[in-house]
Formats: C-alpha cells, structure tokens, sequence
C-alpha cells in the first residue's frame, strides 16, 4: 500500500462521510502532562472508525463481474456497522454472526441498517467459524475481518491525523484485529515520517501482545468485560507481519484502566467512548512518564456503548 493507494481510499470514504476532527483538549493535556492530540473516530456516521474500510471494501466489490447476492461477516459490533452502512447503498443484503450478549445497542444499531443478524457462540471466534459455515450453505460472499482492502480504508484516518498535525512523536493505537494499526502504519510510512507506532491490547485479551513478544502467532483467552472491540483470542497472521516491522512497543491495559481512561475523556472532553475507544488513552495514561515533554496522539476509535455499561464505567465501579 502506497500514498497513491490511501489518497484513493479517501475520495471513496469523503463520498460518504466527512473527515474527522482531532483536537488537543487542554485538560486531557494536563491530566497527561505533555501535548494530547485525540483522533475522533467516534464522530463518524456509525460512531466508530471501521466503516472507511467498508467503505472501500463495497466500492471495490461493486466493481467486481458479479454481484453477490448477500453477504456475510462476524463482529463484536462495530465491524458489522460498517458491513451493512455500505451493503445497503450498493441494495446487498447483509447478515451479521455476533457472539450471545453482544452489545445490545451495537445490535440495534445493525439492524437500523437493515442487517440480518445471528447471535451464536460464547466469543467472538465461534461466531466467526459459524459465519464462515453459513456462507458455504447459503452461498453468502464472507466479509473477513482483516484484509487489504479493509486495511486500506481505515488508513485513511491515519493519513487525515498525521497530515494534519505534524511532528507527532508518538500515537497509541488499539489493536482487535489489527486492520487500524496496520493502517497506521501504512500511512506513517508512506508520509515518510518517524513516528513510534504504539499498540494497545486489553490485558485480558493478550493475544497480540504474547504474538508480538514471542514473534510468532500465540492464541490467548480474551475474557474482557469492558473493551469488547479488543476481545480478540485468536490474532490475523497477516496482521502481525506488519505490526513485528512497524510497532515500537505493544501496552497491556486492564479494564480498570480502560474505565479510568473513559472517565477522563469524559471528564477532558465530554465524548462518549467505548472500552476499545479509550484503550489508546489508557495505554498513554500507563506511559505518563514516558511521554512528558513529547508530543502525541490516540486514537479515539469509536464510541459505541450501552448506555448501562457507560453509567457503570462513569460510576466508578470496578469491572474486574
């Protein structure tokens, strides 16, 4: 993926959406003690950064000889947001797999865009496996997770932030599947920059930390009750072969510290995110002596939560 290929990716994403704003809330900057710049993916028309790699995805497979006649993919939620925003325009049917107590408003959400939706399995894993069987028996076209097209779409927030705000010495990126910090990643090294690239995983989903210390695939339980986007157990291969070549470092944060996070954003800035959305900050919270004097970004990647769940969060009751 080249700058030619993520500048295409944005006159797609910009027939549908505006950019995002990223802003430095003055608080936030002195509640962290050095210069915050906060990416707002939650401001996007599903509250969450995935719908770019949609998007581009759809615009892609629109172009294609054949037309499916529905398609299918597994989500926690925002994932299945974006599969049925951009499979309505293009008049494709779209069913979701979400694991059984799935968000309940990430599940309304989906079916105001018109998707079908199946709840089965325990973790998002099982649902992904039974959407895959689904699509064999029903003759579904399989949305996947992680894929270039994907990757190349959500790169392009990466591409607004970056260009926008110059000299960022560090960015915090979540990580669930990996499709945000590969983009990431893409997009600071087709700007040529030298920005440290910095994963966050959920200590309780430890996959793509365990992967990326040992250099090789490890699954890992993911048994987070708060940052449901990073619940990943099992980590995409052809993710990890760009985080070992372009991540600095990757930050556990346990839902505690994701709480603390939302609170603060809350409190900083008056947005409304969801564990996952809020990893970054948490993992910037974790490095406060690490980044004094520095200037960096974290990416808000969504906002999508309860509203039970966000007033337990607000509440300061612990989730562990």
């Amino acid at each position: 993926m080249n700058l030619t290929d993520i500048e295409s990716a944005s006159r797609t994403v910009y027939s549908y959406m505006a950019a995002t704003p990223q802003y430095c809330w003055p608080v936030l900057c002195e509640r962290l003690g050095t210069e915050v710049w906060v990416k707002h993916e939650n401001h996007t028309p599903v509250g969450a950064f995935k719908i770019r790699g949609g998007l581009v995805y759809f615009a892609h497979l629109a172009q294609s000889s054949k037309k499916p006649k529905g398609v299918i993919g597994a989500t926690r939620g925002n994932h299945g947001q974006s599969i049925g925003f951009a499979a309505r325009h293009y008049g494709i049917q779209a069913t979701i797999v979400v694991p059984q107590g799935n968000s309940v408003e990430k599940n309304t959400a989906m079916r105001a865009l018109g998707v079908k939706l199946i709840e089965y399995g325990d973790e998002f894993q099982s649902s992904l496996e039974y959407a895959k069987a689904y699509a064999r028996e029903h003759l579904l076209e399989m949305i996947p997770s992680f894929h270039p097209l994907l990757v190349t779409g959500v790169s392009t927030y990466s591409l607004e932030l970056l260009r926008n705000i110059t000299d960022i010495d560090i960015v915090y990126v979540p990580i669930g599947l990996g499709s945000g910090i590969c983009g990431m990643i893409a997009a600071r090294d087709a700007l040529g920059l030298k920005t440290e690239v910095v994963g966050v995983v959920s200590a309780h989903a430890g996959a793509y930390a365990k992967s990326f210390a040992a250099r090789q695939p490890v699954e890992s339980p993911a048994n987070t009750n708060l940052a449901d986007g990073l619940a990943c157990s099992t980590p995409e291969p052809a993710a990890l072969d760009i985080i070992w070549k372009g991540v600095d470092r990757i930050v556990q944060v346990s839902d505690d510290e994701v709480a603390a996070a939302m609170c603060m954003l809350f409190e900083c800035t008056h947005n409304t995110c969801e564990g996952a959305g809020a990893a970054a900050t948490a993992g910037a919270i974790k490095e406060k002596s690490r980044i004094t004097g520095r200037k960096i970004a974290v990416i808000l990647s969504g906002g999508n939560i309860d509203r039970e769940l966000f007033a337990t969060v607000l509440s300061r009751k612990s989730l562990e």
